[in-house]
């Protein structure tokens, strides 16, 4: 991995009325790395992905990837260089088939394909996802994994450098856990950087190279998997001070 970051994040703000929902963060993220972004619900972290994207404008703040800056711009801008994501709750069109709904992100992507080289390209995508024989199935007939391997396979069809998962391992019973986790890998394995964030802790040992956490929109703790599940402040922020 270089020593530069792929993706630098400095004094991130953004406020919603009164409340400081994200307070000056910082984050760096290697080339090839996994990151986990954790913290208890309603830290800010669905709202740093949403300020990295461009779903929603910062307050303040920059936010690099590479040697380019990503604040300001429009989403479909951010996406076009090589920043894509998933979403808490998955966002496929129910009416649309698994193919058709992944050829989006071909078409409209980073590196958009002529409609047949496209569809190729995605024939090959929902192979490596495990959707091969559910491609003319529609998002409405799939299971919810395979909605949320769509959603993946649609972010990666944008082909990105940096990809961000919100909660993708969420609502998985174990089974299908171990299977997105080894997906998960399998994306880093092919080059594409990660951050995610997660509330299942077996993934973030699993997977993570490295844990920033958040509380109150501010960071608290960063490092090793192990060494930041076993901070005294992390159980507190997670449990309370009674329990932690």
């Amino acid at each position: 991995m270089s020593d530069a970051p792929l993706l630098a994040v400095r004094g991130l703000r953004k406020s919603f009325g009164g409340l400081q929902a994200v307070r000056g963060f910082d984050l760096d993220v290697a080339a090839g790395a996994i990151v986990g972004l954790i913290g208890p619900n309603g830290s800010g972290k669905t709202t740093v992905l949403n300020l990295i994207t461009g779903e929603i404008a910062a307050d303040g703040g920059s936010v690099r990837l590479a040697d380019q800056e990503m604040a300001g711009l429009p989403a479909f801008r951010i996406c076009r260089s090589q920043i894509a994501r998933t979403f808490q709750l998955v966002r496929i069109l129910p009416g649309m088939t698994t193919r058709e709904n992944v050829l989006i992100g071909r078409l409209f992507g980073a590196d958009p394909a002529p409609l047949e080289r496209a569809r190729r390209d995605v024939d090959v995508l929902l192979d490596r996802v495990g959707l091969a024989d559910r491609a003319d199935q529609t998002g409405a007939q799939l299971t919810y994994i395979d909605q949320k391997r769509v959603e993946l396979a649609r972010a990666l069809a944008t082909r990105p450098r940096l990809l961000l998962l919100d909660e993708w391992l969420a609502g998985l019973n174990p089974t299908e856990l171990q299977i997105g986790i080894a997906l998960i890998r399998q994306v880093r394995d092919e080059g594409v950087t990660i951050i995610m964030i997660e509330h299942v802790m077996e993934a973030i040992r699993a997977l993570c190279d490295h844990v920033v956490v958040m509380s109150a929109g501010a960071l608290i703790a960063a490092g090793a998997p192990d060494a930041v599940l076993a901070d005294p402040e992390v159980a507190r922020v997670y449990l309370g001070d009674d329990d932690a």
